[in-house]
């Protein structure tokens, strides 16, 4: 009997607490359409007793800009974690920064669309100057020509192709400048850019594989300068460990 009253005691005491009221969490309709919180925050309640439950009015949030905590991203955004002063809510995410959450996170995959991706390397960029030019144009521009590969921004967000970074990534590199000042020499852009007075024309038995960029000069000053504005992306921060 004492050996049954023993084993009941440690089944109660190694099961989780329901018994507090759920948090809720708010995400971007991509996400929550993906069916990752589905997959991630049943396995941190069983983990932990604490009831997560998406909700669009949630106490914390997903977003795809600052403030919060770069937690995933997919196609080139990058997705942040904001929570209230609570200590359930910083258990959530302490749990999503782990090696155990980010492998959850990657370990999800959708019936639609890329796959998330929790590895997040840490950037560190200088100060630099904000270049001279038109940025608005240079904002025009880049969705014209950079737009149906790239991710620029939010007006574009879902469009970009998964295996190409987004812009505010490139933003991020310390040698952001150089890339795209010298962008129509790195692969694969020489088989389709035209810089005039710059580039070689194509050769007329090899022509582009796509419908051409072509832009001149002040384009792509006016370009440099849209881009020396724009907000470089947190590509994550240190893992934190319990």
């Amino acid at each position: 009997m004492r050996f049954v009253l023993l084993c009941l005691s440690l089944t109660l005491t190694a099961t989780p607490s329901w018994s507090q009221e759920a948090i809720g969490l708010a995400a971007p309709a991509e996400v929550s359409d993906s069916g990752l919180l589905q997959h991630i925050l049943p396995r941190f309640s069983l983990k932990t007793g604490i009831r997560v439950i998406a909700d669009e009015s949630g106490a914390m949030s997903l977003t795809t800009v600052p403030p919060g905590d770069p937690v995933f991203a997919r196609d080139g955004v990058i997705y942040h974690l904001s929570i209230e002063d609570n200590p359930r809510q910083d258990r959530f995410r302490e749990w999503l920064l782990s090696d155990i959450g980010k492998r959850t996170v990657e370990s999800f995959a959708p019936q639609q669309g890329a796959a998330f991706s929790a590895s997040l390397e840490i950037a560190t960029t200088d100060e630099a100057p904000v270049l001279q030019g038109d940025t608005a144009l240079g904002e025009e521009l880049s969705m014209t020509h950079c737009g149906r590969c790239h991710v620029i921004g939010p007006k574009n967000r879902m469009n970009g192709l998964g295996s190409t970074p987004s812009f505010a990534v490139l933003r991020a590199m310390p040698d952001w400048s150089d890339r795209f000042q010298a962008f129509f020499a790195l692969n694969p852009h020489p088989a389709f850019t035209q810089i005039d007075g710059v580039t070689t024309p194509f050769d007329p038995e090899r022509p582009s594989p796509i419908h051409p960029v072509e832009m001149t000069v002040d384009d792509l000053e006016a370009i440099l300068a849209f881009v020396s504005v724009i907000s470089a992306a947190d590509l994550g921060a240190p893992l934190q460990h319990q």
